[in-house]
């Protein structure tokens, strides 16, 4: 039989082997997201708080595959879920040389926190950001992602204790870093920047070789290069034209099984080849053809690709079938309450997962070039409005807005999201589904990416 006092030894040593690590420690902000995993709607973001100086001890979980890192904040229990764990089933990144974004998917909604350390030269250990999330296993498959990108060298996920998975970033070299959630699936997002070093006219290699399961193909029968006698506005190079929806999702249906994932692919195309043919600008399509991207893919690849602009292209939908007309949105707290339904819709979520979308974006306002957007979306609302009114009675314009959407989160570039038309309404429906309004809509988006580009010079 064990003694008592060599009982108590080995707890003690135990309890040691959890506490965070203080060697090099940085000032740690810890940002706790608490989402109920039994009440959906009860989500509440938890205030920041800085811990400076605290006493800490060095830990790591060891093994293939398996995070290090420091352990929990001081004072922090244990936690034992009472409810079955959640799965982290997916962890994905995406980068360029100034950029770079990863993305862990549960199965579930859940608490986490984040904390990052200096590099530790006494260990070897790089500076890091670690992610701990409570209640959480990490599913079969789900394997460490090495990004070497001159911001992360890798991002490393373990089994850190019975009840806590724990999501690593060994850090090169940043300038900051944002973490948020998203809703339906919940999904964690780490968006980490740099200084740029490398200049665009260097990215085009990496931009060809971009992973084809990201749908950046060029139609067959063009070529996403600048054309004969065509030159690029010297502010404007590449501009990503994002069809909302796709695959499972089929976004908005209107009379007779119409679907908006269809309807805007269509004008997405439309809009992309005229950009080529008459500007010469780089088009990047976040998809086109009938397939689903999660909507933080589509800003990810406009960051990746160096866009200098990002347009989403969607249809409206309201329960008043009477509702019509056409509006555009750039990201910001919604003023309204329509703003934050069609954002709920949009987002494929909750008007309560838009409430807690909008209380984070506070934290990540910072980057957005919220000016530039805004003035992009007044001058494609203008002329899409106009070019559209003259070919068509009754056309109404219903100015342009600001909400939280998803797809626009985390974009570096002016960013906006387009409402070409009601598809719950049956005039605007028959207008969508008709070639000739897509057209027009096209070009009418384009005549306004045209005026902003003007205002540039």
């Amino acid at each position: 039989m064990v003694s008592r006092t060599v009982l108590c030894a080995l707890i003690l040593l135990s309890c040691s082997f959890f506490l965070p690590c203080c060697a090099g420690a940085d000032e740690t902000s810890v940002t706790t997201y608490v989402v109920s995993p039994e009440r959906k709607e009860g989500s509440t973001l938890l205030s920041k708080v800085r811990v400076k100086g605290a006493d800490r001890r060095s830990s790591s979980v060891s093994g293939e595959g398996k995070a290090e890192g420091p352990g929990r904040v001081l004072g922090d229990a244990p936690v034992v879920p009472s409810f079955p764990s959640a799965l982290v089933t997916e962890m994905r990144s995406w980068s360029n040389p100034d950029y770079s974004r990863v993305s862990v998917t549960l199965d579930r909604e859940v608490k986490f926190s984040y904390h990052k350390l200096r590099r530790d030269h006494t260990v070897h250990l790089p500076e890091r950001v670690y992610i701990d999330i409570s209640g959480a296993r990490v599913a079969p498959g789900v394997k460490d992602i090495p990004i070497g990108d001159g911001l992360l060298k890798m991002a490393r996920v373990g089994q850190f204790r019975p009840d806590v998975v724990r999501v690593v970033l060994d850090i090169e070299s940043i300038k900051e870093y944002k973490i948020f959630p998203l809703s339906d699936p919940f999904r964690i997002i780490i968006d980490v920047r740099g200084e740029r070093r490398t200049e665009i006219s260097r990215l085009e290699e990496s931009i060809q070789s971009l992973d084809t399961e990201l749908d950046m193909r060029k139609e067959p029968s063009e070529e996403n290069n600048v054309l004969p006698g065509k030159g690029k506005p010297g502010k404007v190079r590449r501009i990503v034209i994002d069809a909302g929806h796709g695959g499972h999702d089929p976004g908005a249906v209107g009379p007779g099984g119409m679907r908006e994932k269809d309807i805007v692919l269509e004008i997405a195309k439309k809009l992309a080849r005229k950009i080529r043919g008459e500007t010469g600008i780089d088009v990047v399509m976040t998809r086109s053809t009938d397939i689903f991207l999660p909507l933080e893919e589509r800003t990810a690849i406009a960051n990746k690709v160096n866009a200098d602009l990002f347009v989403s292209i969607h249809a409206n939908a309201s329960l008043n079938k009477a509702a019509a007309g056409i509006e555009t949105y750039y990201l910001n707290l919604a003023k309204t309450d329509k703003a934050a339904r069609v954002a709920a819709r949009e987002n494929n979520t909750s008007l309560e997962k838009v409430g807690l979308l909008q209380s984070i974006l506070f934290d990540l306002m910072a980057n957005y070039k919220i000016n530039d957007s805004a003035r992009l979306a007044d001058d494609v609302q203008k002329s899409l409005c106009d070019r559209l009114s003259k070919k068509y009675a009754g056309i109404r314009n219903l100015g342009v807005k600001q909400g939280p959407f998803y797809v626009l989160v985390g974009a570096t570039m002016p960013s906006i999201l387009v409402e070409t038309a009601f598809i719950s309404n049956e005039h605007d429906a028959a207008l969508l589904e008709s070639q000739e309004y897509q057209d027009a809509a096209a070009s009418g988006i384009l005549a306004g990416i045209r005026n902003y580009i003007k205002g540039l010079h």
